[in-house]
């Protein structure tokens, strides 16, 4: 007896996106191009997002499908952080199947609406470039519906990374298709002249503010730390979902420690 599957006609509904007013949901940042840990984060960790990141790490198109697809139906969302708002970038990225997208140093109104338009397709509201057969429509089984409905499916995440951008939190918000506004700590106190000092308290309170401001325009605010305090702090304040760490930094966490443990075990031997 064949097994049952999923109907392929229909296009895939985005829980994260859909949860975003409703529930509180963590994450992880993840740099090191390895499927097994999208595989891991996605159906074994208990997460409810990840970022697959392309700024700041040497993911490219084809580490960005092989983590996408490994990741299918699993419980977590694959979020991809493009490297910059590229209408040629986006469209690679979402023709590989990725419904969900951070869009980094997003400082005005106008990029916002840039980015957003390089996500719908011409005639509702982008310039989106279009393809007939690929992954983002499970190879033509949802053509020709797709185009219509894949913009409510897409989440558009617009990165808050200046005193710019900040100045311009409620402009940015109210561009029609942005979901959310996502507070980056480093480049925010390195535009604040206090560059690799995240915490400051200064920077501290520039963000605590943001915060109020971005839920105050009724979009969702996000947030990434590795510090469990400042992590606990950003999900008091409001935000929705928050990124915990980054398997770069926990395999480093992990391993220095591990090898302070047994290196002072055997010194004792």
């Amino acid at each position: 007896m064949q097994a049952r599957r999923a109907d392929p006609t229909l296009v895939r509904q985005n829980h994260f996106k859909k949860m975003l007013q409703s529930q509180r949901q963590i994450g992880l940042w993840t740099g090191l191009r390895s499927t097994m840990i999208a595989e891991m984060l996605s159906h074994v960790s208990g997460m409810d997002w990840f970022v697959i990141d392309m700024e700041h790490s040497p993911n490219d198109f084809e580490d960005v499908l092989l983590q996408l697809q490994v990741s299918q139906l699993g419980g977590a969302e694959p979020v991809v952080r493009v490297p910059w708002a590229e209408p040629v970038v986006v469209k690679r990225v979402l023709d590989l199947g990725a419904q969900s997208l951070i869009f980094p140093l997003i400082n005005s109104p106008e990029q916002a609406k840039l980015a957003v338009e390089a996500t719908r397709y011409p005639g509702l509201g982008g310039v989106r470039g279009v393809v007939s057969i690929g992954r983002m429509n499970n190879y033509g089984a949802q053509s020709p519906h797709y185009y219509q409905e894949a913009a409510a499916q897409i989440c558009n995440i617009m990165q808050i990374e200046t005193m710019e951008a900040v100045d311009n939190i409620e402009a940015i918000a109210a561009v029609d298709g942005v979901d959310a506004l996502f507070v980056g700590p480093s480049d925010l106190s390195a535009s604040m002249g206090f560059i690799g000092q995240p915490r400051h308290p200064e920077v501290r309170a520039v963000i605590e503010k943001a915060f109020s401001r971005i839920l105050a325009t009724g979009k969702a605010a996000g947030f990434l730390t590795a510090n469990k305090e400042d992590a606990q702090w950003a999900l008091e304040q409001g935000c929705s979902f928050v990124a915990v760490g980054s398997d770069m930094q926990m395999l480093t966490a992990a391993a220095k420690a591990a090898a302070t443990e047994f290196k002072a075990f055997a010194s004792r031997l």
